[in-house]
């Protein structure tokens, strides 16, 4: 199977069908039966083309002289893949326009390929860096800022809204680097000890990073270990230390599973259980899978979070709301330019009903941790400033107590993770102490 082809046919999902990328590339690779270094060439089609979109998007426009909804939605995904081949990739000229003439030819059909061979000899004129200078002509820094770095100007305006302006760039720049999975151990079913070839993570004691496959580790396979971010571990890990009563821990929010996980094997260590609660029947089938490898100590429940079905019950809850994904740019590449301010706006009152039931959940002198994997602040400490005005027995405790060996990660009481910072996604925590 001709690798390009593979990346054509995985891009057509994800733009024609509003598919995400690392889960339609991960299918298509398990049945394509490619090698590994072709494998790896259509992973990286893939991914950094997805990851510079947008980008690539404005330099066909000026390049062609033509506004890409004048031609076929095929026809723009070719210009992509072979874009990413110029400027991404900085292949040689002729490889990259031969090759994406002839995926033309094969695909669309021969009528194309003159188009398409013309618009690949312009792109052709310069290379990334000069397509970015003739793009960011007469900007404003902002804008030359989201050109250069390769985000839409929301976002970035969203980011300077929480980060002082000399580290914009480099939060921008990380996002375009794609993470090294991270291991996870379940406590009390494995050690870090015992991954091989492993290195600790740099905060987290229940994380690691090693060389191959996650797949290859007998614990991964055996279900006490397994993938997930350095930044979630630790707001789990940052939840189930703060001074709370003894009592059974929530999970509010809990697929697909990996911070229930983590928080099952502590609950277990402090002698108590953990119900993890998902809306989605699938994800729930995924949570049950992820805290398969536990004996005892979890129930999980297919139930809505907005109408819990439990009163004031829990000593610890964590509240992993539904979010833009925003502080997730750097593993799911085409998503910064798929959402809108509009998306975020959307899930304000979610966010903010979720929190609710969360307070409503714990008990006298419990605590809520409030989690999203966004840095905007209408996810972040705008949801949880308008519910701690509602709820005045509810009170914000200072978050970054709670890691003290993190450095750079307070945002006033709460904790703001970064990959540039921290090598982690950007993950928000804010504990509330419920009375």
């Amino acid at each position: 199977m001709n690798p390009r082809r593979v990346a054509f046919d995985v891009l057509r999902q994800v733009t024609g069908e509003d598919a995400y990328a690392n889960l339609v590339l991960s299918k298509r690779l398990a049945t394509a039966g490619l090698d590994t270094r072709d494998a790896g060439l259509v992973t990286e089609l893939v991914s950094g083309t997805c990851r510079l979109m947008g980008t690539y998007d404005r330099v066909i426009e000026a390049a062609s002289g033509r506004a890409l909804s004048t031609l076929q939605p095929a026809v723009v995904d070719l210009l992509r893949l072979g874009a990413h081949q110029l400027l991404g990739m900085r292949m040689k000229k002729y490889a990259a326009v031969t090759s994406t003439v002839d995926l033309a030819r094969a695909t669309v059909g021969q009528r194309v390929t003159g188009l398409v061979n013309a618009i690949m000899r312009k792109l052709s004129a310069h290379d990334l860096d000069g397509w970015l200078d003739v793009l960011a002509a007469g900007a404003d820094p902002l804008d030359e800022l989201a050109i250069r770095g390769h985000h839409p100007r929301w976002i970035v305006e969203a980011y300077a809204d929480v980060l002082p302006a000399e580290e914009l760039p480099a939060a921008l720049a990380a996002n375009n680097v794609a993470p090294h999975p991270t291991l996870v151990v379940r406590p009390g079913l494995a050690k870090v000890q015992e991954l091989r070839g492993a290195t600790p993570a740099r905060f987290s004691p229940f994380g690691a990073t090693a060389e191959g496959a996650p797949s290859e580790q007998t614990a991964v396979r055996q279900g006490r270990a397994g993938v997930q971010d350095e930044g979630s571990q630790l707001v789990a890990w940052a939840l189930s230390h703060t001074a709370a009563p003894e009592g059974p821990w929530l999970d509010l929010c809990a697929g697909p599973g990996g911070k229930a996980s983590l928080l099952a094997g502590l609950a277990r260590q402090q002698g108590t259980w953990l119900l993890a609660s998902e809306l989605q029947e699938h994800r729930t089938r995924l949570v049950a899978q992820s805290l398969g490898a536990y004996p005892d100590g979890t129930v999980t429940v297919v139930a809505d979070g907005t109408k819990p079905a439990w009163g004031r019950a829990f000593s610890r809850v964590m509240a992993d709301v539904p979010c833009s994904g925003l502080g997730a740019l750097r593993r799911r590449p085409e998503s910064r330019w798929r959402r809108s301010p509009e998306d975020v706006t959307a899930l304000g009152s979610l966010q903010r009903e979720l929190l609710r039931k969360a307070i409503a959940s714990t008990v006298p002198r419990g605590v809520v941790a409030y989690v999203t994997c966004s840095p905007h602040r209408a996810e972040t400490v705008e949801v949880v400033n308008d519910v701690l005005a509602e709820h005045p027995g509810a009170t914000r405790l200072h978050a970054p107590d709670m890691l003290p060996d993190v450095p750079d990660a307070a945002l006033g009481d709460d904790i703001q993770l970064w990959p540039h910072r921290h090598g982690t996604d950007a993950m928000y925590l804010a504990l509330l102490s419920v009375e």
